[in-house]
């Protein structure tokens, strides 16, 4: 035992230079996934405009009204909703890396139909988009039982923030080139061509990335070693489903800080994601390129601010400036009031400059709270932080239900006075999680979440102190 910390120096020294780093790998893939998770999720929200806006030339294709464009735009989220908690569970017994590759690939596969559906039947693609929810609820849960095998904790934040900011790299190029492809190729191109880029993406990854460092063939033994020794020795039981501590998880304030962080986050992420372009044409009258280049604005400045971020927050916990208890409660607190503010302003907004640069500025700032929130399961019960991505992601895919449909019951008439009323709602979900986070959130290492080896050694509770996190 007393040679370990040498032995640890020795393996981080003797690795891979950053770039042939298979963890770092793992990271730009899944960084790829979330890329294409989210150009499957937004080409909709820009193809349902063209699909239903006539021109002076044409007829609109479709006839739906605000109450049923609301309607679609929300249906992926009750299949989404459905297979968060399972994703974890199954990820966590079987791998994550499998989960995510089949569940994007038949998203994809279900994408790539969408017109002929279209054309066919709108209960059709109701039923449709739900079918690709519950494919797609496997992903997000499981990128944590990904990390819990291949992210050494010093890197959690790093690895984790890149990987969900392609989420948003995703938001950024999907929305002008969605409407690129509908004004120049017609609408169905905005499914197909992101549905054959996802179904190269997971050929990629399936063939490419493996559950384990221990599992990969071509890791040095250098980076294996110290992401071992990083992450410490399994324990076998804990992967069972019986030996879970329900009552502990369902009962643990900090837990349902994240549930709460994440709730009120995606409040305002899934309003914006799927009404932004509608805002954009009803009310700011930019045309669908323009409205969708500009709906992608808010996004490029949260996936540039979130590189800094969740470098900045690993820096900060390896300095010891803060706990991580401290440096989480800081950046999503803060970001959240940021939010809080710059969506009041958007909705009081008097001009199209000060309500793009408001909405950008809202969006944006959430990077921060998401190097808090989205990586704070990996601190309370890392052995079980898909199963909690699962339950929070859960709770949290109400809003992407919810909101669409309370959007197109304000926006009747799709005048300024009504969407203020959305993005004022949205202000006040912001607060409220500012307010529990706060309260409640803890980065340390829970009770309930001690294994059998962490006991028998007699390790402490507390996250700062540990150096491992026991699967």
């Amino acid at each position: 035992m007393n040679s370990l910390p040498s032995e640890r120096v020795s393996c981080c020294d003797g690795q891979p230079p950053f770039w042939r780093q298979r963890r770092n790998l793992v990271g730009f893939l899944a960084f790829l996934g979330f890329f294409n998770i989210y150009t499957l999720r937004v080409n909709l929200s820009v193809a349902i405009v063209a699909m239903t806006s006539s021109t002076d030339n044409q007829k609109s294709e479709f006839d739906w009204g605000p109450e049923l464009r609301g309607a679609i735009l929300s249906s992926f989220f009750y299949g989404y909703i459905t297979t968060q908690l399972a994703g974890g569970l199954m990820a966590s017994k079987f791998g994550g890396v499998r989960m995510i590759g089949y569940g994007v690939l038949n998203t994809a596969l279900l994408t790539v139909i969408t017109p002929i559906v279209a054309r066919y039947s709108v209960y059709a693609v109701l039923v449709l988009r739900v079918v690709e929810g519950f494919f797609e609820g496997v992903t997000y849960p499981s990128i944590h039982a990904v990390w819990s095998r291949w992210a050494p904790p010093v890197e959690r934040t790093r690895l984790g923030s890149f990987a969900f900011s392609g989420s948003f790299v995703g938001t950024v190029v999907g929305y002008p080139a969605c409407g690129w492809l509908a004004e120049h190729y017609g609408w169905p191109s905005t499914f197909y061509v992101p549905g054959v880029v996802a179904i190269v993406w997971c050929a990629v990854w399936l063939t490419c990335i493996s559950e384990s460092p221990a599992q990969d063939k071509y890791i040095s033994a250098q980076e294996r070693m110290y992401i071992e020794d990083a992450i410490g020795p399994v324990d076998k039981s804990q992967s069972d489903f019986k030996n879970y501590p329900w009552k502990s998880i369902l009962t643990s304030m900090p837990f349902w800080a994240i549930v709460c962080a994440h709730f009120c986050e995606n409040w305002g992420f899934y309003t914006l994601l799927t009404q932004l372009p509608s805002f954009m044409h009803d009310v700011l009258k930019f045309e669908l390129g323009k409205g969708s280049l500009l709906s992608a604005l808010p996004y490029f400045v949260m996936a540039i601010t979130l590189q800094v971020a969740g470098f900045f927050v690993d820096w900060l916990r390896k300095k010891k400036v803060f706990t991580t208890t401290q440096v989480r409660k800081i950046f999503n607190c803060g970001a959240f009031i940021s939010q809080t503010l710059f969506m009041t302003l958007a909705a009081k907004s008097t001009s199209a400059a000060m309500s793009v640069t408001c909405l950008t500025l809202a969006v944006g700032l959430g990077a921060f709270a998401w190097t808090a929130f989205s990586v704070n399961h990996l601190d309370v019960a890392p052995q079980y932080a898909s199963v909690l991505m699962g339950l929070s992601n859960t709770v949290a895919t109400i809003p992407g239900i919810v909101s669409p449909m309370l959007a197109g019951l304000i926006v009747q008439h799709k005048s300024a006075e009504e969407w203020q009323w959305v993005f004022l709602i949205a202000s006040g979900m912001y607060m409220f999680g500012a307010v529990f986070y706060g309260l409640f959130a803890s980065g340390d290492l829970q009770p309930w979440a001690r294994s059998k080896i962490d006991k028998d050694h007699g390790s402490g509770t507390k996250g700062e102190d540990n150096k491992a996190f026991k699967l």
